[in-house]
């Protein structure tokens, strides 16, 4: 059974475009415009694997981050962010700490995206 993947994305754009990519890759994909919405979609349909963005309005990537690995220990979490600065990277290095187990800084090829899932789906062994 393919991955059932949970996107945490305020630009409506990306992920729309994310969606389609890892709909079309064979993966079962919903979608969350925020932390809060990603939340309670967890609570009606455990997500396998949440792919969220760090930087959005309410409830940031963080938080939200912090929450699922709190309340849903066996999700895995990738954080991607776009944020255009220097200290971007800190914030992925933070991401890692509190969960997420890869980082993606925007813009990225979403065929390598797809191929990190893939992995994390069906890990060896």
């Amino acid at each position: 059974m393919m991955a059932r993947i949970l996107i945490v994305e305020d630009n409506e754009d990306l992920r729309n475009f994310l969606r389609m990519k890892l709909e079309s890759a064979g993966f079962k994909v919903t979608v969350a415009p925020s932390g809060a919405e990603a939340l309670e979609l967890m609570a009606s349909e455990p997500a396998d694997m949440v792919l969220t963005d760090v930087f959005m309005p309410e409830k940031d990537g963080m938080e939200t981050i912090v929450e699922i690995r709190a309340r849903y220990p066996q999700a895995t979490i990738i954080a991607m962010s776009g944020w255009d600065s220097r200290s971007d990277a800190d914030y992925l290095r933070i991401a890692r700490e509190i969960g997420a187990v890869r980082t993606f800084r925007k813009p990225f090829e979403p065929e390598q995206m797809v191929e990190v899932l893939r992995q994390l789906a069906n890990p060896p062994g």
